[in-house]
């Protein structure tokens, strides 16, 4: 599996635990605000992690880390992820997968398999909007696909948006809202212009604190929790 990167211990990326973050290499998207721009384009790609580098890091932090999460660029467009996952479920890890769920056979196979603890979903906007956001061709039908499958598996999930003002308006926002409805857990993410894709976002900014309180009012009359980060 192609590794860019490994965060060796995280407070954040699994919900309530402990754990190691493995960052896969490529992406078939290509938001321009995104913050991993290295794990997107080739050309600012660096040598990749071996597969051996990481296991050996998980075995020697068994019983002080819980759980591993697998992010990105996007995890399933790896073609040995499952294989992967099951290496790391043997060591007694719990899974999680950040995807942007434009894949929903590979997301099949590995919910089939038993093999994910916890998926978080990126939804880039509202359906036909896409195509613009993510600077690649629609897949409508799969990202539905995909959302239905998540809420369907019977494993801990949350739905997020990364939020810049210029992209996404309070309409869209409540149009994803409606999309996903009903869900556990909705994350509205604050977009930081730090190192995005396209550096001409680097002037872009977020909604304001009332921003996010009003519409996170009106979300969570069909969700069950929304939070802002």
């Amino acid at each position: 599996m192609k590794i860019g990167g490994l965060q060796r211990v995280s407070l954040i990326d699994y919900p309530g635990k402990i754990s190691a973050t493995v960052f896969t290499q490529g992406c078939n998207f290509a938001c321009p605000y995104c913050h991993n721009p290295e794990l997107v384009d080739p050309a600012l790609s660096g040598a990749c992690l071996p597969e051996a580098e990481i296991f050996s890091y998980l075995e020697k932090r068994r019983g002080k880390l819980q759980a591993v999460t697998i992010t990105g660029g996007e995890p399933t467009i790896q073609s040995d992820l499952a294989l992967f996952i099951g290496q790391v479920k043997a060591m007694g890890y719990l899974v999680k997968l950040d995807t942007n769920g434009s894949q929903p056979a590979t997301l099949k196979e590995l919910i089939a398999a038993k093999l994910l603890d916890y998926i978080a979903m990126d939804i880039k906007a509202p359906l036909h909007k896409y195509a613009a956001i993510t600077r690649a061709p629609a897949r409508k039908a799969a990202i539905r696909q995909s959302i239905k499958m998540i809420k369907a598996a019977g494993i801990p999930y949350e739905f997020r948006t990364t939020v810049v003002k210029s992209q996404l308006s309070r309409d869209d926002i409540l149009e994803i809202g409606r999309l996903i409805s009903p869900a556990p857990c909705y994350a509205l993410q604050r977009f930081i212009p730090s190192k995005p894709l396209d550096r001409e976002f680097l002037s872009q900014t977020t909604l304001a604190p009332e921003e996010f309180a009003a519409v996170k009012i009106i979300l969570e009359e069909n969700i069950k929790k929304v939070i802002v980060r």
